[in-house]
Formats: C-alpha cells, sequence, structure tokens
C-alpha cells in the first residue's frame, strides 16, 4: 500500500478512473486490481494499493514488487495530466509536481517569518540604543518636557534691624573693582557689558516649572496643586525677596560721617572698597522698558534708563513710542529736590538731535560733559557746532569759547519757533582713561563754576551731565556736588546713602560703577572739607 499527495480537492470520479487506468497499464495489469481510498482531504493525499490476481484474494501487494513491475515510461505518458515526475520506493510510490509545490510554498512561509522576526527585532533594538543615546546627550530633557513644579524653602524672619544688618552679606553687585580698573567705566571699556547682578547667597525663594523633580542635596520640596488656585494672585507678581532685599538696602543703607570721620576714612581705602561692593547696582531689567527698538538708542546695551524716572521727549507722534525715547534719566539733589539734574549717555549720531531737543525741552542752563570723543574706542559723538547748526527743530548758536585748564567752556544759544535760551556747556577733557584723576581739584573748580551758572540762571531746569554711558563719571560728579552741599548746610556727609539714592528705583542704576570711583567721591568732598575749614578759621 501506497500514499500519494495530489490535490484531490480537483480529482473527481472520471479523473480518478483514468488515474487508476493510467496505474494499471504501467503495471500491466487489470484496472480492477488497482485500489484507490480518499484520505483526510486536509492531508491532500490517496491512498493506492494493488491486489493480487488470485481469485478470492484482496490482499495487497507488496510495494518492492509493484515498484518492480512498474513500466515508468508508461506512467508518465498515462499520467502526464496529473503531473506525475517522478516514482520513488519511499513513502509515496509517486509523487507530483503539486506536491512539489505545496513543498515550495511551506518553505517560502517559514522563510517569510524568519525575515520578519529579525526585522522586528533589528528595529526594536535600533529604538533602545537611539532612546540610550538620547538620555546620555540629553539628560535634563524629561526635565523640560514635564510641566511645572514650585519648590519652597523656608524663609527667615527678620526684623526691621536684622535685615539691616544682613543687607550687606546678602547682597552684592557682580563686578568687584580691580586694581588694573581703576576709573574705569562704560566710556573707558572698549566692549562694556556691566550686567546687574545681586551676587550673594542664593534667594531663599525658588521657584521651578511644574513636575520638575528635586535635584539630589535639597532637602525641601513643595508641590502645589495649581488648578486649584483660582484667583489668588501669581507668585511671581511684584519684586523678588533679592529685589525687596536690594531696594530696602538703598532706601535705608547710610552711614553719616562727621568732618573728622571723613578725613580718617579717606586714609583707609579699604574700607570704602568693602562699603562700596555692598551697594546693589539695581540696573534694569530690559523687560522692564516696554518701547520697540530701543536698543538702537542705547551706547551700551546694559545700561538703561528707569522707566520710573527717565525724560520722554515730547513728540506729535503719538503712534511711534521711539521717538519720545532717550536714554536719560532725571536725578534728585540734596534733599530729594526733584529734577536737579539730567543724567544720560553721551549722543550717538543717531541721537543728536534727541540731545537737543531734551535741552531746548528741560530748559536746561548748563551741559557738563566727562569724556573724551574718543578713548580707545568711541565714547561721543561731536554733538555741537563750530559756529551754527541745526539739529531737528533746534538751532545751536556758539557765541563763545574759553579754554581753561582741565576744561572747556562754550556760550550757547538755543533757538526754536521764535525763542531762544542761553546754554553753558562744559567740556572736562582732564579725566584719564581707565583712572580715576590723580587730583580732585579740578572737579570741584568745575562744580563750582556750574553751581554758580545755576544760580545766575534762576535754576531754570535740570544740569545735563554726561559721560559715555551716564552713570560713572556722571554719578562722581552728581555726588560730589550732593556731597558737598551737604557739608555745607550740616557739617556732615552722607557717601553712602547719597550714592543708594542715585541708584534707588526713581534714578539711575550703576551711579558711581568702580570701587575707585567710590574713594574718589570721598577725596573730593574730604578736599571741600578742608576748604570749608579754612574758611572758616579765616
Amino acid at each position: 500500500m501506497q500514499t500519494l499527495q495530489v490535490d484531490i480537492r480537483r480529482l473527481n470520479v472520471t479523473l480518478l478512473r483514468a488515474f487508476r487506468d493510467g496505474v494499471a497499464a504501467a503495471l500491466d495489469i487489470s484496472p480492477q486490481q488497482v485500489h484507490i481510498n480518499r484520505l483526510n482531504e486536509k492531508k491532500n493525499c490517496i491512498e493506492l494499493y494493488v491486489s493480487s490476481e488470485k481469485l478470492g484474494e484482496a490482499e495487497p501487494v507488496p510495494s518492492e514488487e509493484v515498484i518492480r513491475s512498474l513500466n515508468v515510461n508508461i506512467l508518465h505518458k498515462s499520467l502526464s495530466q496529473f503531473g506525475i515526475t517522478e516514482v520513488t520506493p519511499e513513502k509515496n510510490v509517486l509523487q507530483g509536481q503539486h506536491e512539489r509545490d505545496n513543498v515550495w510554498t511551506n518553505e517560502g512561509f517559514y522563510a517569510v517569518v524568519i525575515f520578519l522576526t529579525i526585522f522586528v527585532i533589528i528595529i526594536t533594538c535600533l529604538m533602545v540604543l537611539y532612546r540610550l543615546k538620547e538620555k546620555i546627550e540629553f539628560p535634563d530633557r524629561q526635565y523640560k518636557e514635564q510641566s511645572r513644579e514650585i519648590h519652597l524653602t523656608p524663609i527667615p524672619v527678620h526684623t526691621k534691624e536684622s535685615q539691616l544688618k544682613t543687607a550687606n552679606s546678602m547682597v552684592q553687585p557682580e563686578l568687584a573693582p580691580k586694581p588694573a580698573s581703576i576709573g574705569a567705566d562704560p566710556q573707558s571699556q572698549s566692549t562694556p557689558e556691566i550686567k546687574p547682578c545681586l551676587s550673594a547667597s542664593p534667594s531663599p525663594f525658588r521657584m521651578k516649572p511644574v513636575g520638575l523633580q528635586e535635584r539630589r542635596g535639597s532637602n525641601v520640596s513643595l508641590t502645589l496643586d495649581m488648578s486649584s488656585l483660582g484667583n489668588v494672585e501669581p507668585l511671581s507678581s511684584g519684586q523678588t525677596p533679592r529685589e525687596r532685599v536690594a531696594m530696602e538696602y538703598l532706601q535705608t543703607a547710610s552711614r553719616t560721617l562727621t568732618r573728622k570721620q571723613l578725613r580718617e576714612v579717606v586714609a583707609n581705602t579699604q574700607i570704602l572698597h568693602a562699603e562700596f561692593v555692598e551697594i546693589p547696582m539695581n540696573f534694569v531689567d530690559p523687560k522692564d522698558l516696554d518701547i520697540p527698538s530701543h536698543g538702537t538708542k542705547n551706547r551700551y546695551k546694559t545700561i538703561l534708563p528707569n522707566p520710573h524716572s527717565r525724560v520722554c521727549l515730547k513728540t506729535k507722534n503719538i503712534y511711534d513710542p521711539l521717538s519720545s525715547y532717550i536714554n536719560a534719566n532725571y536725578i534728585r539733589g540734596y534733599l530729594g529736590d526733584e529734577k536737579m539734574y539730567i543724567a544720560t549717555q553721551g549722543p550717538m549720531i543717531n541721537t543728536v538731535n534727541d540731545f537737543w531737543q531734551m535741552a531746548w525741552q528741560e530748559e536746561s542752563p548748563v551741559i557738563v560733559m566727562i569724556t573724551k570723543l574718543k578713548e580707545k574706542n568711541e565714547k561721543c559723538v561731536l554733538y555741537w557746532p563750530e559756529k551754527r547748526g541745526i539739529y531737528g527743530k533746534v538751532e545751536v548758536l556758539v557765541n563763545g569759547v574759553k579754554d581753561c585748564d582741565h576744561y572747556t567752556i562754550r556760550s550757547l544759544t538755543l533757538k526754536q519757533g521764535g525763542q531762544s535760551h542761553n546754554v553753558k556747556h562744559y567740556w572736562y577733557t582732564s579725566w584719564p582713561d581707565h583712572k580715576t584723576p590723580d587730583s580732585t581739584q579740578p572737579l570741584l573748580q568745575l562744580m563750582t563754576e556750574v553751581e554758580e551758572d545755576r544760580r545766575v540762571s534762576g535754576s531754570r531746569g535740570p544740569v545735563i551731565v554726561h559721560c559715555s554711558a551716564g552713570i560713572g563719571r556722571t554719578g562722581c560728579f552728581i555726588a560730589t556736588t550732593i556731597g558737598c552741599r551737604q557739608l555745607q548746610e550740616e557739617g556732615v556727609v552722607d557717601v553712602l546713602g547719597i550714592v543708594c539714592q542715585l541708584r534707588a528705583d526713581r534714578c539711575r542704576g550703576g551711579m558711581i560703577q568702580t570701587g575707585e570711583q567710590y574713594e574718589f567721591v570721598h577725596h573730593a568732598l574730604s578736599l571741600y572739607e578742608s576748604r570749608l575749614s579754612t574758611d572758616a578759621g579765616q
């Protein structure tokens, strides 16, 4: 008995009879001796066996005997329509083409399965490697992709007295004085990059993105559900604790010196430098100045006018805020008198017209210029004419020039719309680059003449003072003038309080820029005090 793998779904009764006849012809026996039985259709097989010729016997003939008597040529010819290709004595007597096709299909199926499996494994490995590389190169990305979390650390409670005592250790400016930068300010720096920074101990109040896990070393963490805050004011509104401490320091710090104490402190410059570095710079945050493109009118990008006290130019173009902008601030004088001075930057080529418009608008009697036009780089443009010039709507006439040892005086007349007023222009040229002057006497002489011109003019308007950035040498001149007035009126002087007032919220940040300039102001006041003592003795 032998089996044959063929597609029995395609064999009907007629084809089976033809199949049987073909096998019988190849064996040279009667078709009645060839028997075909159907097996399970799912196996695609039929069972074939040949019976004995003896009557009454129906036992199958052994396969070896069938193979020996089989005529292969007749079998191929008779069963060609069934695709029979070979005869084997193994499991199947006859093997058809369909079986080979079936075998190929199974092999192809397994090959496809293996290929897909390998492909999936390779893709999975590549994804794992990519994630590992991403974690190595961007270890903090997981923090940025999360929402926000607020971390609070305990805020120590201080009394008003203790806050004042600790202000010196909590608030420090970013730039400490260096011997190499004696007398330096933005106008004596080739690339001024002055950044406001209170470089003290970290602020006790920190805000981080929600969901950001506390880093190692932190031992206090509080997570707030922001959705439950409702109409509560945002925590970031107003000043931060560090800014509040800095502002409180500027508003309350004081060290009143008698004449004797002033003479003693001038001899100990180390104390002056230590005191200076404790004063907060109080620079303006650019985000607080809501004027589009205002950077085009600033000589230095970090030196900006305080919005609360900045000078606004009068303009008819209400739709262009930039037309009213100038980098200048009103400065209070002795006893807090409003608008005694205007501190501003040295005019640039595109702000000369704005400068003269300000001088006309504010009716300034005096302009004080404490810088050269160029030192290591440009500090100021030549903004006045040789004889006559028109700047915007303002006509400037030079009536006379007087050269002194350390400065030049020009008598000017400003005209606009049929009106005019006189202005004195002082150009102080003896301030050395990267230093403070060796002598304070020229600055005191300049201050004396400026104050006399103000008195003669009847205090018509603020005195305009500028250097290059409008905070270093400008601050020295204004602080010295206020200190001299205090010495004259009270017999004492509070330089620390004066500088804090100049940097306070309503004035101009960074006034008096280095420790050497702070020391220079004390020396100038000490010289002025000695003159007062001499005059009193006479």
